[in-house]
């Protein structure tokens, strides 16, 4: 039943969503619009489901298996590897062509995948597997530092800066057709993994008398991260804080296992990111402003609320 609610409520904005603009779509009035609507708002709104749904999946993945509610898909270091491929196509010139920023991004994301599945999946260890992430993280994120310093033109800076920021302007359809059936088979990926991350629920111990295989979950984990979260970047640059929020969000409507979440989870990760991109574009500003900055400027607080109500709960 809440599943056939959160369809209900991504259908009713999704059309709602197609209208909203800087220009309201009229379609006796506004010269153009079925053009407007075909090559413009459509895949914008469609790539906004496709990368929502794939955060939002990958934070209720994460949060089952690292059990822990602060989980988010930025820790396995995946988003700032794909993100540093992404950075790369800009410093080498490569960011004009439609296919080849998103393939150095997803060039970016399957080697962080590589990396840390050769540091911790042997081991199938949470800990060094967390550790792992975090320094392939930092280690992406000192390197995009070094990029940035070292840009060719400031034409490149500007750029690298302004992509990192995450958003979803003017991206057309060839973006919809290369992450949609990357975001799908990562969100099958964590559907593979379901079983395990219930099992996980009553600690290492008592899943591995259960059958769990601590290095299939994480290959499943490392996979399903890798594609959703790869492709989003690759096609939107880094929108952080909706695999936070969103679990959360959905969990009081669950029974609370993870495998429960992940669908859910998609579905309001989608319904998330398609409303915060509609009101970005229909802002008062300037310029338009940057889905990644929205998103951050909502989900800092929300991080901020959730640590205080963690402090209160150990008081």
């Amino acid at each position: 039943m809440n599943l056939l609610l959160l369809f209900f409520v991504v259908a009713v904005a999704l059309p709602l969503s197609l209208l909203a603009g800087r220009i309201w779509l009229d379609f006796g009035l506004t010269p153009n619009a079925m053009v407007i609507l075909s090559e413009l708002r459509l895949p914008r709104a469609l790539l906004a489901i496709i990368v929502g749904s794939g955060l939002g999946a990958a934070g209720a993945a994460m949060q089952g298996y690292l059990r822990n509610p602060l989980a988010d898909p930025g820790l396995f270091g995946i988003a700032p590897g794909a993100a540093l491929g992404a950075v790369a196509s800009f410093w080498f010139g490569y960011s004009a062509s439609a296919w080849l920023l998103p393939v150095f991004a997803l060039a970016g994301a399957a080697g962080a995948m590589a990396l840390l599945a050769l540091i911790a999946g042997r081991t199938g260890g949470i800990a060094l597997f967390t550790l792992a992430g975090m320094m392939i993280a930092s280690l992406a994120g000192a390197m995009m530092s070094l990029a940035i310093s070292l840009a060719p033109n400031a034409f490149a800076m500007s750029e690298i800066v302004t992509w990192l920021m995450g958003a979803l302007t003017d991206r057309a359809w060839s973006d919809v057709y290369l992450a949609a059936p990357l975001t799908l088979a990562g969100i099958a990926c964590f559907w593979m993994g379901r079983k395990d991350l219930d099992a996980l629920v009553l600690g290492d111990a008592a899943a591995r008398s259960l059958g769990m295989r601590p290095a299939v979950l994480q290959a499943w984990l490392i996979a399903g991260v890798g594609l959703t979260v790869g492709s989003g970047v690759a096609v939107a640059g880094i929108i952080g804080f909706v695999g936070l929020i969103v679990p959360h969000l959905v969990r009081p409507l669950t029974d609370r296992k993870p495998s429960s979440l992940i669908i859910p989870s998609a579905l309001a990760g989608a319904l998330l990111v398609l409303v915060a991109d509609s009101v970005v574009r229909i802002l008062p500003l300037v310029t338009e402003l940057r889905l990644g900055i929205a998103l951050s400027l909502i989900g800092a607080p929300f991080f901020l609320w959730l640590l205080l109500r963690m402090r209160r709960g150990l008081a």
